[in-house]
């Protein structure tokens, strides 16, 4: 058994570039863990993860080498985490926000906390939703609960997550570790090639759907970059007025 914590709990988790790139290598490093069985995801502190680190954001901004390099770590970072072979329970233990809604939902179990919340951003921001919902979420909820959510950027409570099909298990939040555990170790206990192999299976719709909407939607996303409208975005979030 292998707990992964996201460890920015004075940022709520969010991801800066250590962390982003630190998430990308640990799913290999997890496949050649020969004693792992099963992984926990979960975050330090209060939240699971509050998404992209602000700063990065307005970097990317203006900074056409930084915006290319972190599109195309989070393509990369999508792919790893969906080929990596282990199960993985997330142990959603607060706000799981951008990034942070889409690693939950890229994992194969979620356990979330009963005051927990799930919301994409993007595109209130100004964004394209390039790494979030649109990849999962229309395989775990129907497309038009799907594009609400996406498209209007409202949060996703745990109960209707749970309605919804994008929770499996909801619990106070000092058991979600646990309940989570629970589940891992249930994982682990069954037989490792049949559960690996059919892990892969089942990702070959997410990976599938990765290949054909990732480099559109990752693309279009580091265009709505340079847009006023981030611009604006950035503005409002520093405190800072128009220049």
């Amino acid at each position: 058994m292998r707990i992964l914590t996201m460890n920015r709990p004075d940022d709520l988790n969010s991801f800066d570039d250590d962390l982003h790139r630190a998430m990308r290598k640990v799913w290999d490093a997890l496949i050649d863990d020969e004693d792992a069985r099963a992984v926990v995801l979960t975050g330090a502190g209060r939240a699971f993860s509050s998404g992209g680190y602000l700063p990065n954001f307005a970097r990317n901004n203006k900074d056409a080498v930084a915006r290319r390099k972190d599109i195309r770590e989070a393509e990369r970072l999508a792919k790893a985490m969906l080929e990596c072979e282990l199960p993985v329970v997330a142990a959603v233990n607060g706000l799981a926000v951008g990034l942070g809604g889409s690693l939950a939902m890229m994992s194969d179990l979620v356990v979330m906390a009963e005051d927990a919340f799930i919301s994409d951003p993007h595109v209130s921001v100004g964004l394209v939703a390039g790494d979030g919902g649109p990849l999962t979420w229309p395989y775990m909820m129907s497309l038009l609960k799907a594009k609400e959510y996406i498209l209007l950027g409202d949060r996703i409570t745990a109960r209707d997550a749970e309605r919804l099909g994008l929770a499996n298990r909801i619990t106070t939040r000092d058991k979600v570790v646990e309940e989570a555990l629970a589940l891992a170790h249930r994982l682990a206990g069954q037989p490792v090639q049949a559960l690996r192999d059919t892990k892969r299976a089942l990702n070959m719709h997410l990976l599938n759907a990765a290949n054909l909407i990732l480099p559109f939607a990752l693309a279009t996303e580091s265009e709505s970059f340079t847009s006023d409208d981030v611009r604006r975005s950035v503005e409002k979030f520093t405190g800072k007025g128009a220049s």
